[in-house]
């Protein structure tokens, strides 16, 4: 893959009513009204942190990482982590700031991100925040739900609430338990997203009112304009001039990805399985807090669990197993990605199987020239292309480049004999 899908009339109205005047666009960013920021998203294995690195070198630029998992020291082959020769070229931000034991939330990364985008736009550098986790940019772009805080006795008394019932895998009943106290739509949530029901709780134990009671500082269903009672396009401002683009490519293109990056964080022993290893040996357990529910380090920590219960023993096709809900599960989430980005409309969808070259490119002119910022047609993907795609998903089958046989994960076998029998 050398590296996705705006609706025309959308992104023309977008921009008729966001552009600076001509005059404005013939000046050079520091002298516009805001400062500019870039945003490079899209599906896990679409290469958003290559095309980031190559923005940031072209541009003077520092890269704040979007990404849940990458704040965590120690978890790095699982997280798709920039190398370190990668990070000495480009400085970034938010990566290994957290040991796995803590938590990170969509609240902290706010935080965080936005004071690390005023760090570097103090240096006169380039802000471009990378990631695919969707949440974290949504609040970075519009700005922090007016949400009360919890205070440590809550935080700790619904922790133990839910203790039990994470502990013994009774998701349902856990659920239950919160639409009770007062958060029907508790139920619409992904199943095991213990955060998002464990931070429910604790806004209804500190305010006595579900989330969905507090103001947001964006309209989920179109978070970019809003139509007045004349019909006329009225701009939601911002902080800053955002620059958002999401990569995306035909989704069997995609999954190939996926599937291959997934063998390859399992091919060296001291990549996924053994980051997965230390997690257990630390006291962790799979689900437990945002690192043991990242995908990857879950499953991975799972058939480790499996293989200490066996004394240190796993058969190949235990193996092929793991493996295949791990690309399984990857390939979802990939999924939810694109499904969560296509209802952002801020973003232009940039198709990834096109030149790399020539979508940098574009990515450095729309900084620099406001007149430029429509993505062109030949870098474009629509986003009703993906929805158009379900014929050849159906008949999709994941086909092994790496782990072809037994004897192919007979060395993570041997790995797992002398290291899992404790």
């Amino acid at each position: 893959m050398q590296f996705g899908c705006g609706r025309r009339a959308v992104w023309k109205s977008f921009f008729h009513h966001h552009l600076p005047s001509p005059a404005a666009a013939s000046l050079p960013p520091s002298a516009t009204t805001k400062n500019r920021v870039i945003v490079i998203s899209g599906p896990t294995g679409a290469g958003k942190t290559r095309l980031a690195l190559e923005v940031a070198k072209r541009l003077s630029g520092e890269i704040i990482s979007a990404d849940s998992v990458q704040v965590y020291l120690g978890l790095d082959v699982g997280s798709a982590k920039p190398s370190a020769s990668e990070r000495a070229a480009v400085p970034h931000h938010l990566i290994d700031i957290l040991h796995a034991s803590e938590d990170y939330s969509a609240g902290v990364f706010f935080r965080d991100a936005r004071r690390a985008t005023d760090h570097v736009l103090a240096r006169s550098h380039v802000p471009i925040a990378a990631g695919g986790t969707g949440l974290y940019l949504r609040w970075y772009i519009y700005g922090k739900p007016d949400v009360p805080q919890s205070s440590m006795d809550i935080t700790s008394a619904v922790w133990s609430e839910l203790a039990h019932f994470r502990e013994t895998g009774r998701w349902e009943e856990a659920v239950d338990l919160v639409a009770s106290a007062g958060d029907p739509k508790a139920r619409d949530l992904s199943v095991n997203n213990w955060s998002r029901l464990r931070r429910s709780l604790e806004i209804i134990r500190s305010s006595g009112s579900p989330p969905s009671a507090f103001s947001l500082p964006y309209n989920q269903q179109q978070h970019v304009t809003d139509s007045s009672t004349d019909g006329n396009c009225q701009t939601k401002e911002l902080d800053y001039d955002f620059l958002c683009f999401f990569l995306a490519c035909p989704r069997v293109q995609l999954y190939r990805s996926i599937d291959l990056r997934c063998e390859e964080m399992l091919a060296d022993t001291g990549g996924l399985l053994s980051e997965a290893s230390w997690l257990l040996d630390i006291g962790l357990s799979p689900g437990m807090n945002s690192a043991t529910c990242a995908i990857g380090y879950r499953q991975a920590m799972e058939y480790l669990l499996q293989c200490r219960h066996n004394g240190g023993r796993s058969s190949p096709q235990e193996f092929f197993e793991f493996l295949t809900k791990f690309q399984t599960v990857s390939r979802n989430f990939s999924k939810r990605q694109m499904t969560w980005f296509r209802n952002e409309k801020i973003y232009q969808w940039v198709d990834a199987s096109q030149p790399f070259e020539a979508i940098a490119q574009f990515i450095c002119d729309a900084y620099h020239d406001s007149a430029a910022r429509l993505v062109p047609d030949s870098l474009e993907m629509k986003r009703e292309t993906c929805r158009h795609e379900s014929r050849d998903l159906k008949t999709y089958r994941s086909e092994n480049r790496l782990f072809r046989g037994d004897d192919d994960c007979c060395h993570v076998l041997d790995w797992i004999t002398k290291t899992q029998g404790k």
